[in-house]
């Protein structure tokens, strides 16, 4: 059968009795000799049932069995069935046992067949509770807690165990299964739970709580440059896991932020610690994403406000003094990414045209000459356009340029003028460029 049997007697003929008898039946025997013991190996180890001796010096069967369930709430771990093992034969002694809730309770000395129908019995029983259970509280695509079961786990450890509540963030995850599919974005999905399961221990808890929103918590984990550490392991394990599934060349600036809150025994409700690393969530989102941002309870409200608007006046006094830039915008996927939705949405509502190209450059020439020459494509469209046109240098010979408001019948006249600007170049000849057209319009209302 394969099953990984426990015993704990203080009797060593009992244990060498149990020993041999059930390794005949091809079960893995772990023989310990008091509570005590059992509760240190339980640390590392997750047999698939323990037989328990009631009657032990010290600490007996069910002061241990009290104490296993306790280790096993605390650490988030399942429940192992246990059986009761005693050489008395009274009726309120079993009944004692059962109420305490083992799965069973078999008297010394024990038949053979009956025990083993027994351990079968309930290894059986149990493995089909905790697949029911894992079915109800498991994200089928993770492997993670779902929303539920996670936040009743965190919870009840933030209560009693200080560490760390962290809010993780895919980064621009939308556009993979925008422009992959979402068979793809699962894969990914996948690929991120792995990159966090690989930088968590058996005793953190992992929780999904959204399509990209995961939540995680570290019981003991409270100074903010370990959360600098896991995040740059999480981003760069992760980019390269993303890099393997989509190629190199995907262009999604995907990464992760990160929102964290430490738990302490005056800071430890969940809703407030919850509370905390969203609102911090959002501060990393609005840094520049990609980071982790941790927040502050110490901050009062009247330092919040004067925080805020000696930022502001600092925003403005750079803007201002970046001046009117020429041309129009070579932006990164970021920048133009906004932009981009900005100008769909004001056309949905409002009405217009937009016309959008790709070019696509090419040429026999190879290596640093190549790139001067598509580095030198980009200069001339943003030397030729109008300060309102945004481009994108998608992939290493692509651009792709957007025109707010320019028709159908203006086209030509824009790309013969980039051709034209083109050829006043020291590269004229030596590129070969193609492109698409797209053009979107709606009718004002």
């Amino acid at each position: 059968m394969g099953y990984w049997i426990a015993v704990v007697d203080d009797e060593p003929l009992s244990l060498t009795n149990a020993k041999n008898l059930l390794r005949a039946h091809d079960m893995r025997v772990s023989c310990l000799r008091s509570g005590a013991d059992m509760l240190e190996f339980i640390k590392d180890h997750s047999p698939d049932l323990i037989i328990l001796d009631i009657l032990m010096p010290e600490m007996d069967g069910f002061q241990t069995y009290r104490a296993l369930r306790l280790f096993e709430e605390k650490n988030g771990r399942p429940e192992i069935p246990v059986i009761f093992l005693t050489g008395e034969d009274s009726s309120e002694t079993e009944r004692r046992g059962l109420k305490a809730g083992a799965s069973d309770y078999i008297h010394k000395p024990f038949d053979e067949d009956i025990l083993i129908k027994r351990i079968k019995n309930t290894i059986v029983n149990s493995k089909t509770i905790e697949s029911l259970t894992e079915e109800a509280t498991l994200d089928k695509l993770t492997g993670f807690l779902n929303k539920t079961s996670g936040t009743d786990r965190v919870s009840a450890v933030c209560r009693n165990d200080p560490g760390a509540l962290l809010i993780l963030d895919l980064d621009n995850f939308k556009l993979v299964n925008d422009l992959y599919g979402h068979d793809m974005g699962d894969r990914v999905l996948v690929a991120f739970s792995n990159v966090v399961r690989h930088n968590t221990r058996h005793n953190d808890i992992t929780c999904r709580i959204g399509g990209d929103e995961f939540m995680l918590y570290f019981s003991g984990l409270t100074r903010e440059e370990d959360v600098n550490s896991l995040s740059g392991r999480i981003n760069e394990e992760f980019l390269k896991e993303s890099a393997d599934l989509m190629g190199k060349d995907h262009g999604i600036p995907l990464g992760v932020s990160i929102g964290g809150a430490f738990s302490s025994e005056k800071i430890n409700d969940y809703q407030i610690l919850f509370q905390y690393a969203d609102s911090a969530l959002y501060e990393a989102k609005r840094n520049g994403k990609h980071g982790y941002e941790i927040y502050d309870p110490n901050l009062s409200g009247e330092e919040k406000e004067q925080d805020l608007e000696r930022e502001l006046s600092h925003v403005i006094q750079i803007m201002s003094e970046r001046g009117e830039a020429n041309g129009a915008m070579l932006l990164g996927q970021e920048a133009f990414s906004w932009n981009y939705r900005f100008i769909e949405r004001y056309l949905k509502r409002y009405g217009g045209a937009a016309t959008r190209i790709l070019f696509s450059l090419s040429s026999d020439e190879k290596g640093v000459i190549f790139s001067e020459m598509v580095s030198e494509f980009g200069t001339v469209l943003k030397n030729t356009l109008r300060r309102t046109d945004i481009i994108l240098r998608w992939q290493h010979n692509r651009y792709f340029v957007v025109f707010p408001f320019l028709i159908e019948r203006d086209t030509n006249g824009v790309i013969e003028r980039i051709m034209s600007s083109w050829e006043e170049t020291g590269y004229s000849g030596r590129l070969e460029i193609q492109y698409a057209v797209s053009l979107y319009q709606k009718a004002l209302i």
